[in-house]
């Protein structure tokens, strides 16, 4: 078990000081993060609208695989666990995956108005 010490009065301030910075540091680099994901999800967004409109599929086996490849090298230089970068990058695909069938989904649904009125629930 870890124990945390919360108390500051038996702490060097200069640490304290330090560890203030780094997190600092974190908080920013969390936010740059944050907008940089928020960014990307408006571009895959337009992407899921494009494949809708033409009948594309949600999920693109080959594009993933290419892209998973590029992420691992890109992390290896930059020091980051392979591994890790293929699961986060693993992550966000298949958020973006979902994002796109319920996009299709939803031309679906207008494809199916546009043709006539909507079935009524009985």
């Amino acid at each position: 078990m870890t124990t945390s010490n919360t108390g500051t009065g038996d702490v060097d301030p200069a640490v304290r000081e330090e560890l203030g910075r780094l997190r600092d540091s974190i908080d920013n680099i969390d936010a740059a993060v944050v907008h940089m994901l928020a960014e990307r999800f408006k571009c895959t967004q337009q992407v899921g609208h494009l494949k809708a409109r033409h009948q594309l599929p949600p999920a693109d086996p080959a594009r993933e695989s290419r892209q998973i490849e590029r992420l691992r090298a890109l992390a290896e230089s930059a020091k980051l666990d392979p591994a890790f970068a293929e699961k986060f990058l693993t992550f966000i695909i298949a958020e973006v995956i979902r994002h796109h069938e319920s996009i299709a989904s939803h031309a679906d649904d207008a494809e199916d108005t546009a043709d006539g009125p909507a079935p009524t629930a009985h």
